[in-house]
This record gives C-alpha cells, structure tokens and sequence, in this order.
C-alpha cells in the first residue's frame, strides 16, 4: 500500500538563526509549514515532527570527532581557533550560532527517519529542512555542517534498497553527495548546476567513478531549459538506473528571484521537474536546499508540497496565506520593491525561452558510457 504524502517539519527553524546578516538569517521553513497550513494544505495526519539526529546516526557518515566538535561548539558558543580551522567552523559562512549542533542534527533526523519511512513502504515524503548536500565527512561547508542527503542515501542502502537515485536541482553543484558515492555502483547522483558557481565543482565531464552525472547550465538558465534536460537526460538516465528510491534536492537557489545565483527558473519550473521526477520511482524522498529569498522559497517549496499531494494553487491567494508572505523579512535586502505576486500567489510568471545548444550537447553527453 502506498503512503499518503508526508510532510516532516520541525519549530526549531521558526527561531533558530546563522545570524541577521548571514544569507540564511531569513525564515524558510517555518514560513512554508505556515503558508501550507494557511492554505488548508497541511492537515495534522500529514505532518511528522522531525526527529534530532543522535551523534551515533550521524557518525554512520561523519568523522566522530568532527561530530563532537560540533556539538561542543554549541555548548560553549565558541570555537577555538586551531579546531576552527580544522573543522571549519566558525568561519567561510559556517558559524557558530545557538543551535549548531541542534538545527543540522534535527534535518539530518527527518531525512534519515522519512528514509527509514521509505523503506518499508512506497510513498512521497517532503523534508524542507534537507538538501544540506556540501557538508564533508570531517568539515563543515557552504553552509552545511552535516549532509542528511548522505546519512538518507546510507539510510536507505543500510535497509536493502539496491539502487538510489539523487537528483540534484540546486543552483550550486551538490559537491558533498557526489564525493561521498564516488565509485559506488548502488548510488547514481545527477546534479543540475550554474556553471562557474562555487564550489567550481561537477563538470560535464566528471563521472566520480561511474556514480555521477553532472549538467553545469550556463547563466540565465531558463524553464524550457530545465524541462529538456529532465525529459532528455536526467529521465533517461533514472529509466537505465532502474532506482528503488529516488531523493531529490530541491534548492531554491537556481529561481531568477534569488540573489545567490545567475539563474532564472520560476517555480512552476520546479514543480514541473519535481511532478515528472517523482512519477519515475515508487519512492520518493523531497528536500529542500539552497535558497535565500524568503517569499521565493516559501512559495516555491509550498508549491512543490501541493504538486505532491495533486493540489492546485488558488490564482489569488487567501487572506491567510497572503499574510504569512508579507510577515516576512529579508533583512539584507529592505530597500528593494518587492513584487506584487510574492505576497498574493504561488506562481511566478513562467521564464520560457530558447534552449542553447550547449545543453543539448550536455544531455547527450552524460547518455555516453
């Protein structure tokens, strides 16, 4: 029988901050748990509360040490200098902030619990707090300091699923993931990312031993765009993979209203990928990522929860959710005009265009043995 789609959130995101002027000092998930229930979306039967990773579950992927000094870093709000930069944090954007250890370890628990969840029964379950998929083994990184894409993909193999697909739609290459599967035969990892973008990593060419297939997408990467490189790459790709679940990391980045990219998606763009993605695999597991405008994320991510669930978002939003979107704050950006239809729809207006022959040679590229 398969699960009714699940929704794993947690309150600890509605006050936890990286700081006011780190790029995510914006809500993200507390406004899209808000914004689905507003809409009527989010029924209690619907929602988990996520668990908080133990430091044993996450040492299934991380150094133990690694674990521990972040853990420590909590408890005393500080780092020293010679374990700052031996870990990397408190520096590069991975500060220390009051819940270090706790905010990463609880995404970490609702990955790796909608993981287990998957595993015994067929179904769709959205995690918005996932998607950290720069962390390293022993090292914090681009703003992860653990990676629950990992800890879940490990989830999955550890219950004897044979094959794991990892669909990576974030603006920036999902670099952790790639490195942690570098060679392993049960796990195919495809990244979509804007080309030149940091961590210069997953070029068209890079294969991490057969486990990968990487698709850098130049500036301006536009939805029509997006929709060929799902249905004449990356589906072909799940369609020889054959995988038993599938995870995809849905990072908001690469939408033309955020400000950490040179992309130009709307999320009708996302929620098309994520509708014909999800149709390719009985078991579907849905994070979040990047993603660093407060109004896109929200809609974007409370519009890929109603895809999942056959829900259609209303033309104008009711009074409640518009609320919810112009509760919002973007502390780093308070002097721009903000859009009319960040606050009274999900939709953003479509970005159709031409897709550039480069990537059609990338989609044929990456079907090469």
């Amino acid at each position: 029988m398969t699960l009714p789609p699940l929704f794993v959130g947690s309150e600890i995101y509605r006050a936890s901050r990286y700081g006011a002027t780190h790029p995510l000092g914006i809500p993200r998930v507390s406004a899209v748990m808000d914004l689905c229930r507003a809409l009527g979306w989010l029924p209690d039967h619907a929602y988990l509360d996520s668990p908080v990773a133990t430091p044993a579950q996450l040492a299934r992927f991380h150094d133990p040490d690694y674990v521990a000094a972040v853990a420590q870093a909590e408890r005393a709000q500080r780092i020293d200098p010679e374990a700052s930069a031996r870990w990397n944090i408190g520096r590069n954007g991975n500060p220390v902030f009051g819940e270090v250890f706790r905010r990463p370890a609880t995404s970490c628990g609702g990955t790796i619990r909608a993981a287990q969840i998957l595993s015994a029964r067929e179904g769709v379950v959205h995690v918005p707090a996932g998607g950290t998929h720069h962390g390293l083994r022993d090292r914090a990184s681009g703003f992860c300091y653990f990676n629950d894409p990992v800890l879940g993909i490990l989830e999955f193999l550890d219950r004897g699923i044979a094959r794991v697909a990892y669909v990576d739609l974030d603006a920036h290459h999902g670099d952790g993931v790639e490195m942690a599967f570098a060679g392993e035969p049960r796990v195919l990892a495809i990244s979509i990312h804007e080309d030149g973008r940091w961590p210069h990593t997953g070029r068209l060419a890079d294969r991490a031993g057969g486990s990968a297939r990487n698709l850098p997408v130049p500036a301006g990467f536009n939805d029509s765009e997006l929709a060929f490189l799902v249905d004449e790459a990356v589906l072909p790709l799940l369609q020889r993979f054959q995988p038993e679940a599938l995870v995809l990391q849905c990072g908001a980045d690469a939408l033309a209203d955020d400000p950490m990219s040179g992309l130009c998606l709307s999320n009708r763009a996302y929620r098309r990928a994520v509708s014909a993605l999800a149709a390719a695999c009985g078991r579907v597991l849905v994070l979040g990522g990047g993603g660093y405008n407060p109004w896109s994320v929200a809609r974007c991510w409370t519009g890929i929860w109603g895809t999942l669930n056959g829900l259609e978002a209303p033309t104008r939003l009711p009074a409640q959710a518009e609320e919810v979107l112009r509760g919002l704050h973007w502390n780093r950006r308070r002097s721009e005009p903000r859009p009319g239809h960040w606050f009274t729809t999900l939709d953003d207006p479509p970005r159709e265009g031409p897709v550039r022959d480069e990537l059609r040679a990338a989609a044929r590229a990456v079907l090469e043995p």
